[in-house]
């Protein structure tokens, strides 16, 4: 079974942290470029941070110094740490397997950020 799925989404107030884990199955994990989106209402879909097989990272201008994505191959999962969370993040989170062109995405968390 392929299978991509995100968790750890909720409700924050503003300078609050969230963790954000991306399960993959069925794929060989280590083999596939991971990414996070993020759509706020009435934007279009961002780039949020990448991680490639050879360990390294990327950032939007917009969350770097504060986000934090990394990845564990033995449990088949990407990670999302996200501090000092501002009302601006507010969106849905979706992760992005890739391989060869190929994306897989899951179905997306919802991070609020809100007093």
């Amino acid at each position: 079974q392929v299978q991509v799925a995100e968790s750890g989404g909720g409700l924050v107030q503003p300078g609050g942290s969230l963790r954000l884990s991306c399960a993959a199955s069925g794929i060989m994990f280590r083999t596939y470029v991971m990414s996070w989106f993020r759509r706020a209402p009435g934007k279009e879909r961002e780039l949020v941070a990448t991680a490639s097989t050879g360990g390294t990272t990327s950032y939007a201008d917009s969350v770097k110094d504060r986000f934090t994505i990394s990845r564990d191959n033995a449990k088949n999962t990407v990670y999302l740490q996200m501090n000092s969370l501002k009302p601006e993040d507010t969106a849905v989170y979706y992760c992005k397997a890739v391989r060869s062109g190929v994306g897989l995405w899951g179905q997306g968390t919802q991070v609020t950020v809100s007093s």
